[in-house]
């Protein structure tokens, strides 16, 4: 199939691999139904853990908190444990040019199956990723999308900002223990010119925003803008313990964790719910001096190049 063929990578076999001239997206279905690389120009975008290339789950092994693209369902602290999802085999189809599907086990745990669809363009970086949840049990499911991608460290996160948040700063910090701080006031967090700003290291790096942007961008210090574009739904509810749209992780200087979160889904028995987040990677110098970026040529930058197809 044109641009998707099954290749090897990073000790697994028969994993997928989509590209264009420009742009590698290698899909592995071992452990979590991932995406094990991103590339521009030859320029990863994501964190893998290289001590866990090639582990897969099972009764002889110890559980891993596996890195790279992930992706999971949510609420985190009220839906049950559901290892099969999280880190278990899937099954991966090529599905067309530059596309794959993987599909989850059913999981009695969660009364759920996933499927998610990845379409590589045929130019560019941008990369389309459906999951969707189907409701096979016979009760109704308050599940939601939770997107929990592991980015190269040290980077400069950028988060527009839209009016009326309830968060007196714009955000909140997770910690420490179960503690959720409402006005935190951290010297790497600031906001300039309509953004909120991570420059480094808080506190704790736990963190989540109520933006309806439906967009964020991570500057790494490799030249890659990362950026990520959603739906947004204002009006309708949010379930993860502080209603967030994105949550980020940044932890020291080794991973940033890019995570947008869909809306509460009441999926009725039978029935299944999607939502979609758009990938870009585009050309961006890190600041050769300080942290400030140029916010209105990243905002310029990602209105020209970061649209989703028609």
């Amino acid at each position: 199939m044109d641009g998707a063929f099954v290749v090897d990578f990073a000790g697994y076999e028969k994993c997928v691999q989509l590209e264009n001239e420009t742009t590698v997206v290698v899909l592995g279905p071992h452990a979590g139904g991932r995406i094990l690389s991103y590339t521009l120009n030859g320029k990863e975008s994501l964190f893998r853990n290289a001590s866990q290339d090639g582990w897969v789950s099972s009764a002889d092994t110890d559980p891993v908190n596996v890195s790279a693209g992930r992706f999971d369902i949510g609420p985190e602290h009220t839906i049950p444990k559901h290892p099969n999802l999280w880190r278990g085999p899937w099954q991966i189809e090529i599905t067309g040019p530059r596309q794959a599907r993987m599909t989850s086990v059913k999981d009695d745990a969660t009364g759920v199956q996933l499927t998610r669809d990845f379409i590589l363009d045929e130019t560019g970086s941008h990369l389309s990723i459906t999951q969707t949840i189907h409701n096979i049990s016979n009760e109704i499911k308050h599940w939601c999308h939770w997107s929990r991608t592991l980015a190269q460290g040290h980077g400069i996160c950028l988060i527009p900002l839209t009016p009326n948040s309830r968060f007196p700063n714009n955000y909140v910090m997770y910690g420490p223990g179960s503690v959720i701080n409402f006005r935190p006031n951290d010297p790497n967090l600031r906001t300039r010119d309509g953004f909120l700003e991570i420059i480094g290291p808080p506190e704790h790096a736990k963190l989540g925003m109520d933006s309806h942007a439906g967009w964020f961008a991570y500057l790494m210090r490799n030249d890659v803008l990362f950026v990520k574009r959603y739906k947004t739904y204002p009006d309708r509810a949010y379930n993860e313990m502080a209603a967030l749209t994105i949550s980020i992780w940044y932890k020291d200087n080794e991973v940033c964790e890019l995570e947008p979160i869909g809306p509460k889904e009441n999926i009725a028995p039978g029935q299944s719910s999607s939502f979609t987040e758009d990938w870009w990677l585009l050309p961006y110098d890190f600041p050769s001096e300080g942290i400030n970026v140029d916010l209105n040529a990243v905002t310029e930058l990602v209105q020209n190049n970061a649209k989703q197809n028609p």
